[in-house]
């Protein structure tokens, strides 16, 4: 065997040691992709629970109809809030993403639908919503 075909004698190993760095930082590529893939879906399931709220009160159906409507649309674990300021109506959801420590976020999506009464009797029994 010519020296040319058996490689340099230091190079023993060296494709174990690469492995054995690169199986991990991809393993990690992976799992934040499908953690950043994940958070993606919630905020648009949490954008269209929100819409989905607005649409039900831009409708004049009643305040319990339009919670129901966006939890139904929101991710598992969402909280729904529905409020009145003026003569619009707002739905927040706010929803916590899996993952670990920093990882973990609170998706937050919110809509606001022009309300229909002018009385205001259909909002009776909801909380005006808080100023900024």
């Amino acid at each position: 065997m010519r020296s040319s075909e058996r490689g340099l004698p230091g190079d023993r190993g060296a494709v174990t040691a690469e492995a054995a760095v690169a199986v991990p930082a991809l393993v990690a590529l992976t799992m934040a992709l499908v953690w950043a893939l994940t958070a993606a879906a919630a905020q648009i399931r949490c954008v269209d629970a929100a819409r989905a709220g607005a649409r039900a009160v831009a409708r004049s159906e009643p305040s319990a109809v339009a919670l129901d409507a966006a939890r139904a649309a929101a991710p598992a674990g969402a909280r729904v809030t529905l409020g009145r300021a003026g003569d619009l109506w707002r739905v927040r959801v706010e929803a916590p993403t899996p993952g670990p420590g920093a990882l973990a976020l609170t998706l937050t999506a919110e809509a606001v639908a022009a309300a229909e009464d002018v009385d205001g009797a259909q909002g009776a029994g909801v909380a005006p919503w808080p100023e900024a």
